[in-house]
């Protein structure tokens, strides 16, 4: 049942435990009691919305850089990713399999805000050894949640 709960919050935050009950055909005390648990060991580690920050003025920019490291003995990529991590502007970061080490994603107000913090902040920081750039241009799913209804884009459509 615990994956069930993870699998319908993570959909949707807002459910309150009498709805995950009548979903998870469960009594609600029993799933109150699961969500506490599974926040105290960590599976649950915080609640967020989904923001459609375009909507908002078009205040925001946001990137995936690809991060090149050289590991360091005993740390391995911990010690860098900490680091990043530590940035305000950095939304997540990843450990990667292929031909880049950590996928980092940031927001910024600008490009040039991004293009600034990667070149003086991440480029900089000891045992990096290259980024890659890449600002996305729009947000069509995030988390589970679509951002675009299909009439919002017709760039896909022919007009005969």
């Amino acid at each position: 049942m615990k994956y069930e709960i993870l699998k319908l919050l993570a959909r949707n935050a807002k459910y309150t435990e009498e709805e995950i009950a009548t979903m998870l055909d469960a009594d609600a005390d029993d799933i109150k009691k699961a969500i506490k648990e599974l926040e105290k060991d960590g599976l649950i580690r915080g609640y967020k919305a989904v923001v459609d920050w375009e909507k908002l003025d078009g205040a925001y920019v946001s990137a995936i850089i690809e991060i090149n490291v050289v590991p360091k003995a005993g740390l391995g990529f911990e010690e860098v990713a900490k680091k990043i991590m530590s940035y305000p502007q950095v939304e997540s970061v990843y450990l990667m399999s292929g031909v880049y080490d950590l996928n980092v994603v940031v927001k910024g107000k600008t490009l040039q805000d991004i293009a600034w913090f990667v070149a003086k902040e991440l480029a900089t920081i000891d045992s990096v050894t290259s980024t890659t750039t890449h600002f996305v241009m729009r947000r069509y799913k995030e988390l589970d949640v679509e951002l675009v209804s299909k009439d919002e884009d017709d760039r896909g459509q022919l007009w005969i």
